[in-house]
């Protein structure tokens, strides 16, 4: 007689809250075997504007041809670029 396959599931906290969803045995096993990714997760690599510094933003504000810049404030310097 074969052996039957011992299954095992990765995430075993996924895979019950799926099921109190309502998701079958087998679609909520695939789920919560699924390797995990980073999804929301955004793909850039630049550190936040606060940690520039200002020549670094004033910079930044020129090379993308914003105007009257340069008695900007680090702050405002922030401001200007996100909302260009």
């Amino acid at each position: 007689m074969p052996k039957e396959k011992m299954k095992t599931i990765k995430n075993e906290s996924q895979y019950e809250a799926l099921r109190d969803k309502g998701y079958s045995k087998e679609k909520s096993a695939r789920i919560a075997n699924a390797p995990n990714t980073e999804t929301g997760k955004k793909g850039g690599k630049a550190s936040p504007y606060e940690e520039w510094t200002r020549e670094e933003l004033y910079n930044k504000a020129k090379e993308i041809g914003l105007e009257g810049v340069s008695q900007l404030k680090k702050e405002e310097l922030i401001d200007k670029l996100r909302n260009n």
